[in-house]
């Protein structure tokens, strides 16, 4: 951006942030399970308290330069958010559930340790930057990194549980993902002793000079909910 555009922007910035009433755009760059997870609690509620907001989200796998690319707000787990972004935390932790469907666990039995894999079908997730990804699992201090074998290999998250509830293996999913089909015994959890939680949600966004009214308002709602999550 040029200097001259620059001084512009900030002029811009400078009379949002003297307006009361929120108004405008916001821009959220976000991960598909985690938009579900803050829509109801978060993004809904903020609209309906300020009806003249609009709120853009933006879903993708990949970690994108949100200054860059003209987002106000980023939303990853905390462990992926950049140092030199401002977090806040959502309350709401990240945690994997390893699943089946009742279907497949007629003919196989289910696995008591994260080797026990190794005598199963599994269905393989490619991560955006193309690498296979491997399950991690913990307990006790233990640690096992998985290379899962199996002859399905996905990269997005409805097609695996599709998958899943097909029979036609065992899947790694965020729990968010398959929550309500693990409640209606669509599919069987296992391993769940060496699936612990990961890390929290959260919103960041860059330092800036002069926030919008609509920003500050998403902010002080983010910030309540979070602390609301962990009451």
């Amino acid at each position: 951006m040029s200097p001259a555009l620059q001084d512009i922007h900030a002029a811009m910035e400078a009379v949002r942030s003297q307006q009361t009433t929120p108004t405008g755009t916001l821009r959220i760059n976000a991960f598909a399970a985690g938009a579900r997870e803050i829509l109801s609690p978060l993004v809904l509620e903020f609209l309906r308290r300020y009806p003249e907001v609009q709120i853009d989200i933006v879903t993708e796998e990949r970690l994108v330069d949100i200054v860059a690319e003209g987002f106000d707000l980023g939303l990853r787990r905390a462990d992926m958010v950049p140092a030199d972004m401002i977090a806040v935390p959502l309350g709401r932790p990240q945690r994997y559930a390893i699943v089946g469907s009742a279907k497949y666990f007629e003919t196989h039995d289910a696995p008591k340790t994260p080797q026990d894999l190794f005598n199963h079908r599994c269905i393989r997730a490619r991560l955006p930057n193309g690498i296979l990804f491997r399950w991690r699992f913990e307990k006790d201090g233990e640690i096992a990194l998985i290379d899962a074998p199996g002859s399905l290999t996905l990269d997005e998250a409805s097609l695996m549980r599709t998958a899943v509830l097909e029979g036609v293996g065992i899947g790694l999913l965020l729990e968010q993902d398959i929550r309500e089909d693990i409640q209606e015994k669509r599919v069987v959890r296992v391993l769940e002793d060496w699936t612990p939680p990961f890390a929290d949600l959260a919103l960041y966004y860059p330092s800036r000079r002069n926030p919008s009214a609509a920003f500050k308002a998403f902010i002080d709602l983010a910030r309540q909910t979070g602390k609301a999550a962990t009451a």
